[in-house]
């Protein structure tokens, strides 16, 4: 841009300093610079030092007054802001305000980058979350992520702090296992990287601010180099029952699985609870789609062939025993809930499922009788509620020729959240 006046530099930093000459450039240009109030006061003395010290203004909420303030400058505008800030950062709503024109980007390396670098790993293969402004939406994903793996970045919020998230990870029964590592104030003459196990980063403090990394122990340099990002998910779904260890044919059809999977609507980021998982069809369906998933039975058989299955399948989930539904109250709010069991616990299995999930429930019957009270159960929780009882036949060779082989019906039922598709 040849006019400078009306320019909006924003300037990423490398801890307390512009990461670029042209950065630093920028900013003694500045007749007005925005930032966070930790930047700023770093870097109150390099202002204070130019013959005429630039106006400031902190960049906090709420964020209009401050917009409002850069868009009408009659003057060279420097936003600070930590690594790139067009990713994860301010660059989406200056473009928004002040118009993309406007904007020049002085990047500096990702704190994500930055962090992995501390621990000496490739991170084209990781997950990235951000947990900031997220509430209880953010936990989950989060903790979904973590969970699916087997290696992730979170960018962390105040109020969603490594010590906090770590201790929430613990607290989920089988969950995979987890190597930790907090990189705070990253390229500050206070940088610290503390890596542990998620009891031992539960009982830390840290700094802000500070980036959470996990990763398997078993694998941290993935076998294959990653071609795309995010890599591609499964290719396939519904898959044959033979695709899964399971006992006396107690699996989830290919075809109510593939019902099932569609109004789940498993992917990366959701935490999916998997209540009376069996074999763990679903549940590892959920994870190939790049779901976290909590699978839960009352069987140690079935839990050992979830696990089973999930490694046969290169996926994670936790899978444990318990009784639901007193094994939920402990468990992160899901996204979605699977009841593919329940017993004389269906009820209370439903009315758990219903007032914790966040987007839906569904539910697979095989008794014609528990239709009707489970869906007014889902329609109490103030859920939207459908069902459809799939009857569906396999065409098999039949003395040269074929014939319909019926499987047997089942019914699926569905609540969803008003709003929330």
């Amino acid at each position: 841009m040849s006019d400078d006046r009306a320019t909006v530099h924003v300037v990423g930093l490398a801890g307390d300093h512009p990461a670029t000459p042209e950065a630093a450039a920028a900013l003694q240009r500045a007749t007005l610079v925005a930032g966070g109030i930790q930047p700023l006061a770093a870097l109150q003395p390099l202002l204070d030092a130019r013959g005429t010290p630039p106006e400031t203004v902190a960049l906090t909420a709420p964020l209009e007054p401050v917009l409002d303030r850069i868009a009408r400058h009659d003057g060279p505008v420097a936003v600070l802001a930590s690594g790139d800030p067009g990713w994860f950062g301010i660059v989406r709503t200056l473009a928004r305000r002040v118009g993309a024109e406007r904007i020049v980007v002085h990047p500096a390396p990702s704190s994500v980058a930055r962090a992995w670098s501390r621990v000496a790993l490739p991170w084209d293969d990781a997950r990235i979350v951000s947990a900031h402004a997220r509430g209880r939406d953010g936990v989950s994903s989060v903790l979904a992520a973590l969970i699916a793996g087997p290696k992730v970045a979170v960018l962390t919020a105040p109020d969603c702090d490594p010590a906090f998230l770590a201790c929430a990870y613990q607290r989920i029964p089988g969950a995979p296992e987890r190597r930790l590592a907090v990189c705070e104030r990253l390229d500050s003459p206070d940088q610290r990287v503390t890596i542990g196990s998620p009891e031992e980063i539960a009982g830390g403090s840290f700094a802000d601010p500070n980036v959470l990394l996990a990763w398997s122990p078993d694998r941290p340099v993935a076998e294959q180099r990653t071609a795309l990002q995010p890599p591609r998910a499964a290719t396939s779904w519904a898959l044959p029952e033979a695709s899964f260890a399971h006992r006396d044919g107690m699996i989830t059809k290919r075809e109510v699985r593939a019902a099932a999977l569609a109004h789940l609507g498993p992917g990366p980021g959701d935490l999916i609870w998997d209540i009376g998982t069996g074999s763990g069809s679903v549940a590892v369906e959920c994870a190939r789609l790049g779901a976290g998933v909590i699978a839960i039975d009352d069987d140690e058989q079935g839990v050992a062939l979830a696990r089973r299955n999930a490694a046969d399948h290169g996926v994670e989930l936790a899978a444990f025993r318990a009784h639901a539904p007193e094994a939920l109250a402990g468990l992160p709010d899901p996204d979605a809930v699977f009841v593919g069991g329940g017993g004389s616990e269906l009820d209370a299995i439903v009315d758990a499922a219903a007032t914790r999930a966040h987007r839906a429930v569904v539910v697979t019957l095989a008794t014609v009788e528990r239709i009707g009270p489970t869906l007014d159960r889902l329609a109490a929780a103030g859920l939207e509620t459908d069902g459809t009882l799939l009857q569906a036949s396999r065409i098999r060779p039949f003395v040269g020729s074929h014939r319909l082989q019926p499987t047997n019906p089942t019914a699926i039922l569905v609540g969803r959240r008003p709003g929330r598709q």
